[in-house]
């Protein structure tokens, strides 16, 4: 029988437990972020991430439901630290005009690549998808890519004054994507062996931004006039 006159042992605040809780997601997320960058998804072992959150073997599948949730989520807090649907909109909110619009989507990307994320597990994780996209990519394509390519397609066709289904806009979409995209999957060492004298720091980002605006703005301008040139021909 219980001694009555035993002190109770004190409960734990519900606040603590989430903060607990939340701590603990959160160090799987960097976990996983690190190894899936390292190693990619189908290499990563829970064993091996949980050891190094400083979780349970029984952590993963807790928090995430196993594996694939887990990837998931890494997937969704890589987009949501580099340059989010959300991010976008904010950008090009009280812009007026296709220029300014793509200015400051240009320079919101490239801040993001030359900054501290570069370092991160952040790119690594990208990177692999972009190149070995696996189906938890589905989601992220749905609900942040489409949009963000219906955004493009929207300022590119008003800089080439063409219809936004033109095939010249998807062409002048994926040329000015383009640059971008080397950034977030090329090597940067690879790149400073192959060009000693480019510098992609924090420091280059007006430099870099302004070369890819005036780099996208000549070549949309050449590309809409020969179409334009083409139509009136016919």
């Amino acid at each position: 029988m219980a001694n009555p006159t035993a002190a109770a042992e004190p409960a734990i605040p519900v606040a603590v437990r989430r903060s607990y809780r939340q701590g603990t997601r959160t160090e799987l997320l960097e976990a996983a972020g690190h190894v899936f960058a390292e190693k990619g998804f189908d290499r990563a072992t829970g064993k091996e991430i949980c050891e190094r959150a400083g979780a349970n073997s029984a952590a993963i599948n807790y928090y995430f439901g196993g594996m694939d949730g887990l990837h998931a989520a890494v997937l969704e807090e890589a987009n949501r630290r580099l340059v989010p649907l959300e991010s976008v909109t904010a950008a090009i909110a009280r812009k007026t005009g296709a220029r300014a619009k793509l200015q400051a989507i240009i320079e919101l990307v490239v801040e993001k690549l030359l900054g501290p994320i570069s370092s991160s597990w952040v790119l690594g994780v990208i990177s692999r998808e972009i190149l070995l996209p696996t189906s938890a990519i589905e989601h992220l394509f749905e609900t942040q890519g489409l949009p963000k390519v219906r955004i493009a397609k929207s300022i590119i066709g008003e800089l080439m004054g063409l219809p936004e289904e033109h095939p010249a806009v998807a062409r002048g979409c994926i040329s000015v994507m383009a640059p971008m995209l080397l950034l977030f999957v090329a090597d940067r060492h690879g790149l400073k062996r192959l060009f000693p004298t480019l510098s992609l720091t924090s420091n280059d980002t007006k430099v870099l931004s302004r070369h890819l605006l005036q780099f996208a703005l000549g070549g949309l301008s050449a590309v809409a006039r020969d179409v334009h040139a083409a139509h009136e021909n016919r």
